[in-house]
Parts: C-alpha cells; sequence; structure tokens
C-alpha cells in the first residue's frame, strides 16, 4: 500500500475533529444477539490463532487505571470499546460502559479464558460470588450482606479461604451448562482447556501472577489498584461496576475475538461490525502490542498494516489508543514511582493525522509523541 503524504498536517487534524463527533452522540441501543447469532458473529471476525510468548492469566500492568481521570475528563463513554488481553479489559469497559465490547488476542487461549470469564459472569449474583466460583471457596451464606462491601474487604474474605475441590467441580458444571447454550462450537479439547485456566486461579487464588513468576504483581494487588486520583477502579471494586459487565456478558454484548492486530481480516471486520451497528470506537487498548509491530530501528510492515486499519476504524473527536509502556529506550516521563509500566493516551485524531503525515518512524517515537498528559503538572 502507498502511503499518503499530508503537507499540512495541521490542516489535516482540524478536518478531522470537524469531521468527528463525540461517541456518546452516536450510540444506538444494540439488539441482544441471540446464541446463534453471537456464537456466528465470532467465528466470522476471527482469524486462525497465533502465539505468543506467554500465557497472561492475569494482566501486569499495575498502572492500568492511570488513564481514567483523564478519560472522565475528555467524556469517553458509550459507543464500542475495543481491548486485547485477559481481564483487565473489563475495569476499562464499566469505565467507558460500552453498548458493544470487542476483545481481540492472537491466542486463541484467551477467547477460551473469556469463555470461562462469561460462565462465571452468567452464574454469579454478585461479586463476592463471582471470585468465589473463580478461585473455587464456599460463597458466604450471606451473599446479599457483600453487595455494599469494599472490594478490600471481598479480598480480604476471599484470601482466608482454601480452595475445595467441590466447589470447583460445581462451578465447572455451571460453567458447562452455560456453555451449552452459547451457539459456538467448543470441543472436548477447549473444554479442557477452559477448566486449565480456571484449575489456575483456584491453585494460586488471588496469588496468580502474570506467567506465574515472582517478579510480576499478584491479581490480588491488580484488583486493588486506583487511578491517580486515588480511587479503587477495577471493575470489582463496586456492585455496579460488577454488574455493567455482566448485563453485557448475559446479553451476549461481550465479543471474544481471535485475531492478529496486525492481520488481514479480524480487527477490520470488528470495525466494520462496529460501524454496521452505527457505533464509533470510544476506546481501544492495546497494551504495548505495537512494540512488537514496530522494531526500535525503523518502521515495522506490522505495524503499518495495523496502523492503516486503525485509520479506518470508526471513531469520534473524544475516541482514545490506552497504550502500556515497559521501559522499552529507557525510562519514560509519565511513568509514575513505584509501577514497572506507563499507562499513556493517544487520541485517534492524532493517530490518524501522523499515519497520513508518513507515520510513526519507531516504537520510542509513538510512546513519546502525540501522547496526553494524565496530570495537570505534565506539559503535554
Amino acid at each position: 500500500m502507498v502511503r499518503i503524504m499530508i503537507a499540512r498536517p495541521a490542516l489535516a487534524l482540524a478536518l478531522l475533529l470537524a469531521s468527528c463527533t463525540s461517541a456518546q452522540s452516536a450510540a444506538t441501543a444494540q439488539p441482544v444477539p441471540q446464541p446463534s447469532e453471537w456464537g456466528a458473529l465470532i467465528e466470522r471476525l476471527s482469524e486462525p490463532g497465533g502465539y505468543f510468548q506467554s500465557d497472561n492469566l492475569v494482566s501486569n500492568e499495575t498502572s492500568y487505571l492511570h488513564v481514567l481521570g483523564r478519560m472522565r475528563q475528555m467524556d469517553v463513554k458509550g459507543g464500542a470499546y475495543v481491548g486485547v488481553g485477559p481481564d483487565q479489559n473489563f475495569s476499562y469497559i464499566a469505565a467507558v460502559r460500552p453498548e458493544v465490547a470487542y476483545i481481540i488476542d492472537i491466542r486463541r487461549d484467551n477467547l477460551l479464558h473469556h469463555l470461562l470469564f462469561k460462565g462465571l459472569f452468567e452464574n454469579a449474583r454478585n461479586r463476592m460470588e463471582f471470585l468465589s466460583l473463580l478461585v473455587g471457596v464456599p460463597p458466604p451464606a450471606d451473599l446479599d450482606a457483600w453487595n455494599e462491601m469494599s472490594i478490600d474487604s471481598i479480598v480480604f474474605h476471599v484470601d482466608g479461604l482454601r480452595s475445595d475441590s467441590a466447589q470447583f467441580e460445581s462451578a465447572q458444571q455451571r460453567i458447562r451448562t452455560s456453555a451449552a447454550r452459547w451457539g459456538y462450537p467448543l470441543s472436548e479439547a477447549d473444554l479442557a482447556q477452559m477448566r486449565a485456566i480456571h484449575s489456575a486461579f483456584a491453585q494460586w487464588g488471588l496469588g496468580l501472577r502474570y506467567s506465574n513468576r515472582g517478579s510480576y504483581p499478584t491479581w490480588r494487588q491488580l484488583l486493588l489498584q486506583t487511578d491517580l486520583e486515588g480511587r479503587k477502579g477495577n471493575y470489582l471494586a463496586s456492585e455496579e461496576s460488577f454488574r455493567f459487565v455482566r448485563d453485557l456478558q448475559r446479553r451476549n454484548l461481550i465479543i471474544p475475538v481471535v485475531g492478529d492486530l496486525a492481520g488481514a481480516h479480524a480487527l477490520g471486520a470488528i470495525g466494520r461490525d462496529i460501524a454496521a451497528r452505527g457505533l464509533r470506537v470510544s476506546a481501544f487498548y492495546v497494551s504495548n502490542v505495537e512494540q512488537y509491530l514496530l522494531p526500535g530501528a525503523g518502521p515495522g510492515a506490522g505495524f503499518y498494516r495495523f496502523a492503516e486499519t486503525v485509520t479506518a476504524l470508526p471513531f469520534a473527536d473524544n475516541s482514545v489508543i490506552i497504550r502500556s509502556y515497559f521501559g522499552r529506550g529507557g525510562y519514560h516521563p509519565m511513568n509514575e514511582a513505584g509501577h514497572a509500566s506507563t499507562q499513556l493516551l493517544e487520541t485517534f485524531v492524532t493517530f490518524v493525522a501522523e499515519q497520513r503525515a508518513g507515520g510513526y518512524p519507531t516504537y520510542d517515537v509513538l510512546v513519546r509523541k502525540n501522547v496526553l498528559p494524565l496530570r495537570e503538572k505534565e506539559g503535554g
């Protein structure tokens, strides 16, 4: 493909801003897909699975909530959400409140991971039961009394219990019963892999780590993280946030997709599905995937394919790309003390304008240019 060069990027940016509306204004009530439609949509959007070097059962980004304050200021709400990886997506979904969400990952295991979580959401009455089902512990008898409890209290309670095989098997049976209704074909090997993922949570509980290595934060730490204003922002931090995500799951409006962000089909197909719904992308969480697509020495073909697909996604003037940075190229000026990761925001408008003006030459430029300040003290 030939790059389109724009001699006056400022003019291009102004035109882009003028042509966009807010994601919220484009919102339309989404019909609830029947299970057969939901299963067929997953298959239609997906590509064959690929390889990644780690299992990613939980995140390793303790900074994942640091963008939420700026997103609130920008009124990033509604529309469609797109993200990669495991359950940190649910926290962004709870904050953005989209009408539909797509979770795309090159690993087919990530799809199975999210199907496991769908089964848990569909069977859980509240946050306490959700966590109890996931880690295989008996839920408290006074389950409703936990609706108003803090996430700290829930975590403390679950931490004090040991996984029970009978509870785990009961949860597994409920998940399998739900899976039979989804309209998405799962082989015995798929169900076995979902069980293995579930077993990891039951074995390690809230102490589970990314790749299960000691240098990474525990899931417990991730659940208790705050944004830059000190607010707990995980999807399990409040019953309201949990129930919003649970409602989308029960209405088949969280759609797991197998796909390479630099591939020829999945991301573009997601964009076309969003457009067909009359929506725009409100937030696109890419983690640090671009690091693998754009080498530090110069433009990468994978990144160029990805960037061209992103420019074709329907977006609004306040639509954002959420990135995670892990120190490649040295210290990042927006890093928060005590965090190995740094969360970054860029608007779709600036990303598209940059791409049309020639694109980002290196990953280090990408994570430093056009980055929105998250604190007022940052100069932009």
